[in-house]
C-alpha cells in the first residue's frame, strides 16, 4: 500500500513550512506515519529547517532543488519529486503520508495530480485582504485554502471575516481554514480536512 501524497503550496512567506511544522505533531499524535519532501530553487533551506526542528527524524525529510521556477517541478515535470517520494517510501515502509512542500511561488502555482492526491494552498493576511478577490488558480483550484497569520489581521488593517467570506465565495463554498500556524490556532482543522480527504478519518 502506497502513502497518500499531499501538496502544500503558496507565495513566499505565507507560512508553508510553519504549517508543516505545526501539522507534524498533530498528525503523529493521531498515529500517522509521515515524511516530507521540500522544494527550493537552489538550496535545501526549508529541508534543513525541518531537519533541525526536532519534530521529525531528519532522515524523513528529502529536498529537491528545482533549479528554475518552483512550479516546474510540482506541475510541468514532477519527476524529481516523484523520485524523491518513491525513495522515502522504500526507506520507510509503511508510510501513511508524504507531504510535498512547494517552493514559494505566486497565486498561479498549482500541483500536478500526477504528483499529489490532494493539495493545500496557503495565503496570509499580511499579503492583503484582497488576495481572494484576485482569484488566482492556486486559490481557486486547491482542495483546501488556508488563510494563515490570522493573528496579524488587526495589525495590517485586514477585515478578517470579510477576507474569509470572500475566500469562501470565490471557491463556491469549498473548504477554507483560518490559521495561526506559529501559535497553533486552526491547525487541527487543517489536519481534520486532510484526514477526511486522504487518510479516511484516521
Amino acid at each position: 500500500m502506497t502513502a497518500a501524497r499531499i501538496g502544500i503550496g503558496g507565495p513566499v512567506g505565507s507560512g508553508k513550512t510553519a504549517l508543516i511544522e505545526a501539522l507534524i505533531p498533530v498528525l503523529t499524535a493521531r498515529g500517522i506515519d509521515l515524511a516530507v519532501v521540500t522544494n527550493d530553487l537552489v538550496t535545501e533551506e526549508d529541508a534543513e529547517r525541518l531537519r533541525r526542528s526536532g519534530l521529525i527524524d531528519p532522515r524523513r525529510v528529502a529536498a529537491v532543488e528545482a533549479g528554475a521556477c518552483p512550479h516546474t517541478v510540482i506541475r510541468e515535470d514532477p519527476t524529481l519529486n516523484i523520485v524523491a517520494g518513491d525513495s522515502l517510501e522504500r526507506r520507510w515502509p509503511g508510510l501513511d503520508l508524504l507531504i510535498y512542500e512547494s517552493g514559494g511561488d505566486n497565486l498561479a502555482s498549482t500541483f500536478s495530480l500526477d504528483l499529489v492526491d490532494w493539495w493545500i494552498f496557503v495565503i496570509d493576511v499580511a499579503g492583503g485582504g484582497d488576495i481572494p478577490r484576485k482569484r488566482g488558480p492556486g486559490v481557486l483550484r486547491c482542495d483546501l485554502l488556508v488563510v494563515n497569520k490570522v493573528d496579524l489581521a488587526p495589525h495590517v488593517g485586514v477585515d478578517l471575516p470579510l477576507m474569509l467570506a470572500e475566500a469562501g465565495a470565490v471557491r463556491d463554498g469549498r473548504p477554507v481554514a483560518a490559521t495561526d500556524a506559529r501559535g497553533g490556532a486552526g491547525v487541527a482543522a487543517v489536519a481534520d480536512n486532510l484526514c477526511r480527504a486522504v487518510l479516511f478519518d484516521r
